[in-house]
């Protein structure tokens, strides 16, 4: 199959994420490394924090967002990285045991006015619970190679 590139990104497309279930150790291991915080390391110090639970932290949330966009879109396409995150939104704890899901949506997409063999894409991705609530929210610019005069364009 041929690669995504620029012109598969049009307004309107989604892509749909995989469901991951967070246990608790993982949220654990993330939060030993990288945000040490009670409510992410104990379960009696997120029973008793607002978050009402073992709770993964935001950066927790949006690393594996950032795993639930490469599978659903960025691997297997011409992508040349991200200039950089308009918006992160923490919107409801993601507390051990929930499955995350969700997708993201393309809003727009244009040739750059200084590199025209490249295409920036800005997107929409929201990470809903099992229950369909929202988790999280981010909006960010996709850099994306446009096709060669001969390349096909993948279907789906």
């Amino acid at each position: 199959m041929a690669k995504r590139s620029f012109e598969d990104f049009t307004p309107g497309r989604r892509f749909t994420f995989r469901e991951r279930t967070l246990t608790a150790d993982e949220i654990i291991a993330f939060a030993r490394e990288f945000d040490p915080q009670p409510m992410h390391l104990d379960e009696a110090a997120g029973r008793a924090s607002i978050l009402g639970g073992l709770a993964a932290s935001g950066w927790h949330t949006s690393a594996v967002m950032m795993r639930m966009l490469c599978e659903a879109y960025i691997d297997g396409s011409t992508s040349e990285g991200s200039p950089g995150v308009d918006l992160m939104e923490w919107k409801r704890p993601v507390l051990a045991g929930d499955t995350l899901g969700g997708h993201c949506e393309v809003l727009e997409a244009r040739v750059s006015r200084s590199r025209p063999d490249i295409g920036i894409v800005r997107l929409r991705a929201e990470v809903t619970n099992q229950r369909g609530e929202v988790v999280a929210i981010s909006e960010y610019v996709n850099m994306m190679r446009l096709a060669g005069k001969d390349a096909a364009h993948a279907d789906g």
